[in-house]
Formats: structure tokens, C-alpha cells, sequence
């Protein structure tokens, strides 16, 4: 605990590290702890949760996108891979860097500002050598997530408005951003729910036993708070 700050140390006090705590209840202390602590950006809140699954197994794999009602508060960067009318569209969507040949070698050289990557059929030939770049960051498009489309326009305008995909990593867990400690009780709940319920309704049908075996919530710079899953298993 020595290498935490007074500010993550002093909220730890509030929080009882044996005790599993209803949704609301979480919410709430995880949100006073953010809110007191007074710091100088809007800290996100984060849900992770570990799932009873072998990442191992291609039939326990969990990967989805689900929009959060409320979107994320997150500005995010839209980099589209299209060409000649389907370029132009995913630009006038609000795509951030749209290319073909030209921002796959831009990507090659080191170029990262981007956090969802679109591309429509066709260019999957060039994305297809992004690989190695792509693939470690979770940003290699993928036809089941819907960043593999011929309709960009509606792809990018779902990435700006608070769509986000979800894999479950190594040891089974799932962990994104539902939103700014500056958003309303409510509205967090309305994403956290959103996003527990996409991921119990991508269980795999080869999992067997306890799915979702823990929940906890925290703030970029807070202690993370149990969340007792019986309070979050109706979301699905």
C-alpha cells in the first residue's frame, strides 16, 4: 500500500475491504471516494469483472460491443479504412483519420492516435498487415463487432455516441470504462447495467458452472469496491 498516494490511502478507509456491497451502495461510495479526493480530471469508473471461463478454449471465448446508453464521456478517435464514396461518408460521419494504403504504412511507422479502428470489406487485404500493431491493442476490425462494414457511417457515428467491445483477457477478465464520476447516480447505473447484461448474454454455451464470479468497481485513481453479483445478474 506504501506505493499508493495519501488520496487512494484515505479512501481506502471508507471502504471495507471484506465486505461485498450492493450495486448502489458501490456506486455511491465509489463516487464520494472520486468526488472528495478533489482531483483535477474527471475520473472515469470502471467495472471489471471475472468470469468463470478458459480464454484458452475457443468455445469460452467472450468478445462483444454494446452501446452504453449514456456513452462513455470519452472523446473517442475514430481511425476508418474505406476509399472513394465510402471514404467521404465515414468523413462526414465525424470518422477522425480515414486511408487506405497510406494510413496502413502511416500505422507501420508508429502512428497510434486512434482508439477503434472501422473498415469496410474490401480493405481488410491492407488492415489484414496491421496485424501484429493492431491485434495486442484490441483494435483489429472484426465483422462480428461491427468494425468490419460496408455501412461506416453508421460504425463510426456508434463509436462516437459510446459504443464499446469487451474480451474477456487472461483469467477471464473483462474490465472497460462505463462513464465520468461527473455523470449522474443514475446514469451510471444505466451503463453498468448496460454493460454487465452484454456480457451475461454472451455466455458461451460451453461454460459450465458459475459465470460471473466477481464484480468490482473503482474510479481511474480509487480503490476498487466488491460488488455483491446478485445485485447486477439481472441485467442480462
Amino acid at each position: 500500500m506504501a506505493s499508493h498516494g495519501k488520496k487512494f490511502r484515505a479512501a481506502l478507509t471508507h471502504v471495507d475491504r471484506k465486505k461485498i456491497y450492493p450495486l448502489t451502495e458501490a456506486l455511491r461510495l465509489v463516487i464520494a471516494n472520486a468526488k472528495s479526493a478533489s482531483r483535477k480530471f474527471d475520473e472515469t469508473v470502471e467495472v471489471a469483472l471475472n468470469l468463470g471461463v478458459d480464454t484458452k478454449l475457443s468455445d469460452q471465448m467472450v468478445r462483444g460491443v454494446v452501446q452504453l446508453p449514456h456513452g462513455t464521456g470519452k472523446t473517442v478517435r475514430v481511425a476508418v479504412f474505406a476509399k472513394a464514396e465510402k471514404a467521404d461518408a465515414a468523413q462526414k460521419a465525424g470518422a477522425d483519420i480515414v486511408g487506405a494504403e497510406e494510413l496502413a504504412e502511416k500505422i507501420l511507422a508508429g502512428f497510434t492516435d486512434f482508439d477503434r479502428v472501422i473498415a469496410t470489406p474490401d480493405m481488410m487485404v491492407i488492415v489484414g498487415k496491421l496485424g501484429k500493431v493492431l491485434g495486442p491493442r484490441g483494435l483489429m476490425p472484426n465483422p462480428k463487432l461491427g468494425t468490419v462494414t460496408p455501412n461506416v457511417v453508421e460504425a463510426v457515428k456508434a463509436a462516437k455516441a459510446g459504443s464499446i467491445e469487451f474480451r474477456a483477457e487472461k483469467a477471464g477478465i473483462v474490465q472497460a470504462g462505463v462513464g465520468k464520476i461527473s455523470f449522474s447516480e443514475q446514469a451510471l447505473t444505466d451503463n453498468i447495467h448496460a454493460f454487465i447484461g452484454a456480457i451475461l448474454r454472451a455466455r458461451p454455451a460451453g461454460v459450465k458452472g458459475t459465470y460471473l464470479n466477481r464484480v468490482t468497481l473503482s474510479s481511474t485513481m480509487g480503490p476498487g469496491v466488491r460488488v455483491d453479483t446478485s445485485s447486477v445478474s439481472a441485467a442480462g
